[in-house]
């Protein structure tokens, strides 16, 4: 079958960045939340808790209208990178925020006043009981809040704030071009072809050139930074954060001690995976591995590497999706089918990867630079599980709906290890199955160390920078420091300008963009364990659990789902035990190699 490689977004709004029925959307949503405000002002919360529903349910249309348009503004931001309407639209979008926040403000503050007996009794009630646990976290919130006039100064100044210092990072990536073979490429597509290049002077001359590009902007990029991350530091003082940590273990709902186990189980695990990365580099005939050579193809004998059309790509996640979940499968020919995919290779793209919800349509929309590689096929696969996850969700209430970012990992994981462990099954000769256990174990390497070396250093940044403005050349030893640690030692070169090249460090509404990363890729081992040993009877209790990640701790979701406790080390090193199997067969594959 022949899918387009470009997505649909008329079925969301018509128009492009001159769309009229988005101004009306803009404009209907300036008008219900002022509604909203004056439903909140009015509020009694101690004897009206018929109010309450008629405030949430308009909540819940504002949420949805916003999710829709934020989406959209998104696509067309992503789609081209040089599109001023666009950019335009998104300051637009962010004015309607702070009129949000202050009305939000006041309803959370009215919640968390309310004595704890009337509060149960309130949960009580049929019509909350569902969305008790999000109200809880609501009303938990409530006690941190400033006083209305204060938090609505405080959104009022993000736009120009944080939300600015996160977009002026979007046009200085912009402005990046990588000279190569005469050509200018843009930042996503030097990355894919210095990363994945068969040829190792393509590569190395790439990633000599990315290097410089990047740290000829240094500067800018650690004024970025710095503010970005001084803008989060302030805001935590005001609101009685004692730790820059806390935010984002609150966001993710996951304990401290949970985090700390998780990276002290991979830490005492780094050394199979630093003799994978020596292997490797034999194999690529080096004594040790290079930053640009993690996601080098390894090419054994006369193997030419198998590349997919996005058609063959789309088929060949469908087949295998269907062997797991036939509701999967489905869902995923109907996103192929009503083009919601963005997977074009040209230039004025945006880098990376995306999948984006619009609630009011139930539909997403994903969006990537597909080269044709299995890599890419995984990445589809990712981007179409986040998709499910979300279609799973769409009757739910939208408080119910709102899962942190570590489960949001979970479906997009899963489906990854589909297609990477199919992709290993039709495998014919042993140099194909070493190609494609480099291929698979990639996303390891990249969960237990590159993740990690972003944590390092995102933890190292934030200590430093309470103390004040961290310079460029300080900034980049972090960096390389972090990847030693990270990699234990396992790289001939690092990567020093890491920091500025990746979007993640300056994503404004999500601080530590790294750890759930690899919270998702463990617990995804977890489950597809139990889709290989449950078979048939898996999918309803998959579906089960994608619906509870928005209702409950990270903690008691697994152990609801699984029956295990994170606290302990056990489950940690049973998924990395799962991964090492691939590993000690690489090794056992390619020894007659060497």
């Amino acid at each position: 079958m022949t899918y387009s490689g470009n997505w649909d977004l008329t079925t969301i709004f018509t128009g492009g960045a001159d769309s009229p029925t988005l101004q009306e959307k803009l404009a209907t949503l300036k008008k219900q939340i002022t509604d909203f405000k004056t439903l909140v002002d009015n509020y009694d919360q101690e004897n009206q808790p018929e109010e309450l529903s008629k405030i949430l349910d308009l909540q819940e249309t504002i949420d949805n209208g916003l999710s829709q348009a934020s989406s959209f503004i998104t696509a067309l931001n992503s789609d081209n990178i040089y599109d001023e309407k666009a950019k335009a639209l998104q300051g637009q979008l962010m004015t309607l925020i702070p009129l949000l926040s202050v009305p939000d403000t006041l309803l959370g503050k009215k919640l968390a006043a309310m004595n704890d007996a009337a509060w149960g009794k309130l949960m009580a009630e049929d019509s909350f009981a569902p969305v008790a646990f999000a109200l809880n976290e609501k009303r938990r919130d409530g006690n941190r809040l400033l006083s209305e006039d204060e938090e609505n100064l405080l959104s009022h100044l993000t736009i120009d704030g944080l939300n600015a210092w996160s977009e002026h990072y979007d046009t200085l990536v912009s402005t990046i071009e990588i000279p190569f073979d005469g050509e200018k490429l843009s930042a996503g597509q030097a990355f894919n072809r210095m990363m994945s290049d068969p040829d190792e002077k393509v590569r190395a001359t790439l990633f000599a050139s990315w290097e410089k590009i990047w740290g000829e902007k240094e500067s800018l990029f650690a004024d970025t930074l710095n503010h970005l991350d001084g803008f989060r530091l302030t805001d935590y003082q005001f609101h009685d954060r004692k730790h820059f940590l806390d935010a984002a273990l609150e966001g993710n709902r996951l304990q401290g001690e949970t985090l700390k186990t998780m990276w002290q189980v991979i830490s005492d695990n780094k050394r199979p995976f630093v003799d994978f990365l020596n292997r490797k580099a034999q194999l690529l005939g080096k004594e040790k591995i290079d930053w640009f050579d993690q996601d080098a193809p390894i090419i054994l004998g006369d193997l030419s590497e198998k590349r997919y059309s996005f058609d063959e790509g789309a088929a060949f996640i469908l087949e295998n999706f269907r062997k797991f979940s036939p509701k999967m499968a489905d869902f995923a020919q109907v996103a192929f089918e009503k083009s919601w995919i963005e997977a074009e290779d040209r230039p004025g793209k945006r880098p990376g990867g995306y999948c984006t919800s619009l609630p009011e349509t139930h539909e997403s929309r994903i969006f990537m630079t597909y080269g044709g590689s299995i890599n890419e096929v995984a990445t589809l696969a990712h981007e179409l599980g986040h998709a499910f996850h979300s279609s799973v969700m769409w009757d739910l209430p939208s408080l119910n709906r709102n899962y942190a970012m570590n489960v949001a990992e979970t479906a997009s994981t899963f489906a990854e290890l589909i297609v990477g462990d199919a992709a290993l099954k039709t495998a014919a000769t042993d140099e194909e199955k070493i190609n494609l256990l480099d291929t698979k174990m990639q996303n390891a390497i990249a969960m237990f160390m590159n993740i990690h070396a972003r944590f390092i250093f995102e933890n190292n940044f934030y200590a430093a920078r309470q103390k004040g403005l961290v310079p460029a050349s300080q900034i980049t030893k972090m960096m390389t420091d972090a990847q030693e640690e990270a990699y234990a030692g396992a790289l001939k070169s690092n990567h020093p300008h890491f920091w500025c090249s990746k979007l993640h460090f300056y994503i404004d509404d999500v601080a530590f963009y790294n750890f759930p990363y690899t919270f998702g890729y463990l617990f995804s081992q977890g489950i597809y364990s139990l889709a290989n040993e449950k078979g048939a009877g898996f999918e309803d209790d998959y579906i089960a659990l994608l619906q509870d990640t928005a209702a409950m701790t990270t903690e008691d979701l697994v152990q609801k789902h699984l029956g295990v406790d994170l606290s302990q080390p056990d489950f940690w090193q049973a998924g990395i035990d799962q991964v090492k199997k691939d590993v000690a067969e690489f090794m056992c594959l390619s020894e007659k190699f060497i």
